[in-house]
């Protein structure tokens, strides 16, 4: 299970609407764990998320404290506690959801909702949640995304799912309402809590506004410097794209053979944005895939950008396609067998371009991993160093086992990152 950090949830149920906490999955001392904010006498769910800011800033005896990402959470809390879109889960609406197509939105709203009823079963022991799950296969397939209904069996397996939820639903979830307890908060703590809020989402408004103009500043620079270089040279054909205009790259990684689609782009100091949000990166199979899903979307940190819309109107018109840069292909395939071979049968263009991609995805997600897995693999840290020519403890020596086992743990880390792979 991947580290996805801590998670605010907004959570629609039959008794009403909580706010809460949850962590879907973490690794401490070599074992897989996940937590929602609560303790033995059940869930913590809040009226509001004020509520739940002056709650966890007074306590710290509960499930969550232990959580790795918890000191750094609190560090920010006031910006990271109201949940985004893809944290507002609704219990009520998975059955209307299956009763219409199977678009990107209603399958994402299903799947997540799965997701949390799964976890939840897991956490609190719900054995009724956990033998549904585990009996009903076809629940797990929603997390394959809307392509996977495709056709007429995609449409078919879609109602099998909407009659197995129609049977069984009502019971799942009454099951999860019986988890929730709520704290009292004294009020005074709640106003000042919803005071914190305000003022940080006042501030991330005006990063949003700075960001966004710093992006459209850099897209006009770099059409301004394409039309400089027509005397100079001939022009890049990828110039004249969608994508150059957009200021908004599409990036091709590929991993033990397995290719996948995404978007990126740049912003200030060459700080990266991918396709994605909350640390999760939206991956494709295919162009076409990407960009039948662009038309629909709008939870993601590239939608803050004017020049998103200019790519969903070019979408929607049927006038877009998917065109990568050499400079935007990333290939992993055969990196760990040349590690094992020793620094002479390395690719170092490969593996520079391939680390490019690794800090990039840690840098836009704030997280850590890289560093994380560096620290556990010293001789991969010095590896690295050596071959991208910074400063190193020396020429690594054979074996080099623990470099490739540290190399594979960086791919794991990206990959746990692609909503599809």
């Amino acid at each position: 299970m991947a580290d996805h950090g801590i998670v605010p949830l907004e959570l629609e149920t039959t008794t009403g609407t909580f706010f809460t906490l949850w962590a879907p999955g973490w690794t401490a001392r070599g074992e897989e764990w996940q937590a929602f904010l609560g303790d033995d006498s059940g869930i913590f769910g809040f009226p509001s998320p004020a509520a739940l800011l002056a709650w966890i800033r007074g306590h710290q005896d509960h499930d969550l404290a232990d959580h790795p990402a918890w000191k750094a959470f609190m560090n920010a809390a006031a910006s990271k506690v109201t949940p985004r879109k893809s944290g507002e889960i609704s219990f009520i609406e998975v059955p209307n959801k299956l009763a219409g197509r199977p678009s990107f939105d209603n399958v994402k709203s299903v799947s997540t909702a799965f997701n949390v009823l799964r976890s939840l079963g897991a956490v609190c022991g719900l054995d009724k949640v956990n033998a549904w799950f585990r009996s009903y296969s076809i629940l797990g397939n929603t997390a394959r995304g809307a392509d996977h209904y495709n056709g007429e069996n995609g449409l078919a397996e879609w109602s099998s799912v909407g009659y197995t939820v129609l049977d069984n639903w009502k019971e799942m979830i009454d099951l999860a309402d019986e988890q929730f307890v709520t704290p009292d908060v004294d009020d005074a703590d709640v106003s000042a809590a919803e005071e914190d809020i305000t003022a940080a989402e006042d501030a991330k408004k005006e990063a949003d506004a700075a960001a966004a103009a710093k992006a459209d500043a850099a897209a006009a620079a770099a059409a301004d410097t394409g039309e400089d270089a027509d005397a100079d040279g001939p022009a890049d054909p990828y110039d004249s794209t969608p994508w150059a205009a957009a200021g908004i790259d599409p990036i091709r990684i590929t991993v033990d053979g397995t290719a996948v689609y995404t978007l990126r782009c740049y912003i200030g100091d060459r700080e990266p944005v991918f396709l994605g949000a909350d640390g999760q990166i939206n991956t494709f199979t295919s162009g076409r895939s990407l960009v039948r899903w662009i038309i629909d979307a709008k939870d993601h940190d590239l939608a803050r950008f004017s020049t998103w819309d200019d790519l969903v109107t070019l979408a929607n018109a049927g006038e877009l396609e998917v065109s990568v840069h050499s400079s935007n292909d990333y290939g992993f395939t055969g990196l760990r067998e040349d590690i094992t071979k020793g620094t002479a049968a390395v690719d170092t263009d490969q593996l520079s371009r391939a680390y490019e991609l690794l800090a990039d995805a840690a840098d836009w997600a704030d997280d850590d991993a890289v560093n994380k897995v560096l620290l556990a693999y010293p001789r991969l840290q010095d590896y690295v160093a050596f071959m991208l020519g910074s400063p190193s403890s020396g020429t690594p020596t054979a074996p080099f086992d623990e470099e490739a086992e540290g190399w594979g743990e960086l791919e794991k880390k990206l990959t746990d990152r692609f909503t599809k792979f």
